[in-house]
């Protein structure tokens, strides 16, 4: 394969991503202030059930769906394989500051809910370790404070970048506070990457009930 200028082009899956690299970075080392998400080693489910959605309509950001809208579901989930398979590192915690009671608070969201109001905890849907599960829920840790921020502010408000079809994140999102949504953000944003995303059979069977098409369909809750 050549380029106009005649130069041989190796053709090969990381060449073909470069479109997907200029934003998401090669390295997976994007600025803190960006908002874009690491993708490397995240389920392959995950990643074929958003790539389709933003190609489909579902789930909308414009140059993501101009990128997209031609491909095949075939290789949309050879991207997905791709990405997946990528074992980089982590960046480092962002180390933020927070005071004791938000600590506390961010724990008792993320590791217990509350469930009179109808939130479930964070864990039980993204695993223990909160590495994600397979093949279709993401993880929470290694993402900035910036774009966990700017994620449930689009499910709370319904913006654009959110997919067009009601899910279980919505629902939830909506449950929780300005300021529960600043506080789970920056505790998340200060964890440690460890270990590896669970197996579906941790689900609890309510919470597929409940979340059966956003699993299933929207790829999870990122």
């Amino acid at each position: 394969m050549a380029n106009a200028n005649g130069n041989a082009v190796l053709d090969s899956m990381d060449e073909r991503v470069k479109a997907c690299t200029i934003c998401h970075s090669a390295e997976d080392k994007v600025g803190r202030d960006a908002y874009y998400p690491r993708i490397a080693g995240k389920p392959q489910g995950y990643i074929f059930n958003q790539l389709r959605n933003f190609r489909d309509g579902r789930r909308y950001y414009q140059p993501m769906v101009i990128l997209l809208e031609n491909m095949s579901d075939e290789y949309l989930r050879e991207i997905a394989q791709y990405f997946s398979s990528l074992q980089l590192p982590y960046p480092d915690p962002e180390r933020i500051k927070m005071q004791p009671e938000e600590i506390k608070l961010a724990r008792h969201l993320i590791y217990s809910g509350y469930p009179k109001r109808n939130i479930p905890a964070c864990s039980a849907c993204h695993g223990d370790i909160l590495m994600g599960v397979e093949p279709a829920i993401p993880g929470l840790v290694g993402l900035s404070r910036a774009y966990i921020t700017a994620q449930l502010g689009g499910w709370r408000n319904g913006g654009i970048m959110r997919a067009q079809t009601s899910d279980c994140m919505s629902e939830i999102a909506k449950q929780l506070t300005e300021s529960e949504v600043n506080i789970v953000a920056k505790w998340l944003a200060n964890q440690p990457v460890y270990g590896k995303p669970s197996s579906f059979d941790v689900l609890s069977s309510e919470l597929v009930d409940r979340c059966s098409r956003t699993i299933l369909e929207n790829g999870g809750a990122e």
